[in-house]
């Protein structure tokens, strides 16, 4: 065989094997993204589905919802969430406010801090973890804060 038809081959085998390796690696979620009924970050790897967002005064808000995207009531979920700097982190603790989740602390002045928000359906179950990060600016496409952004341009 020639050099030329090797090199060829050998480059046809190249690029195969690393399109499928690509593919193996390739696990993000193609579901439309959503934001919750206030506007906030819906998490939707927990049933109820749950919203968080920040409110002006700066403590988070933890909306569950049904099916049909409306507020319902917590009933036995426990929340907790750790934000801001890494050195000297914000953890969150909630309480029941009507029909919501409401924390007692509030988000650091800033942006861009990464958040953990851990929710168990009930006291006795595993947590579902979501991390993200806690970008405050507004998207000039979607006009949701960016932590909320519907839009593609998120990964």
């Amino acid at each position: 065989m020639k050099p030329s038809r090797i090199l060829a081959l050998a480059a046809a085998l190249l690029a195969t094997a690393t399109l499928q390796a690509g593919e193996k690696g390739h696990s993000h979620n193609h579901e439309k993204k959503q934001a919750g009924p206030n506007g906030g970050r819906l998490i939707t790897s927990i049933e109820p589905h749950a919203e968080f967002f920040v409110m002006p005064d700066r403590k988070v808000q933890i909306t569950f919802t049904g099916e049909n995207g409306t507020a319902i009531a917590p009933e036995e979920q426990l929340v907790a969430v750790t934000t801001g700097e890494r050195s000297t982190p914000v953890k969150m603790t909630f309480i029941k406010t009507g029909d919501v989740l409401l924390s007692e602390q509030t988000v650091p002045f800033g942006n861009n801090f990464p958040v953990v928000v851990q929710i168990k359906g009930t006291p006795e179950a595993k947590a579902v973890v979501e991390k993200f990060t806690l970008n405050l600016s507004n998207c000039t496409g979607c006009n949701l804060a960016e932590y909320a952004c519907v839009c593609d341009h998120q990964p």
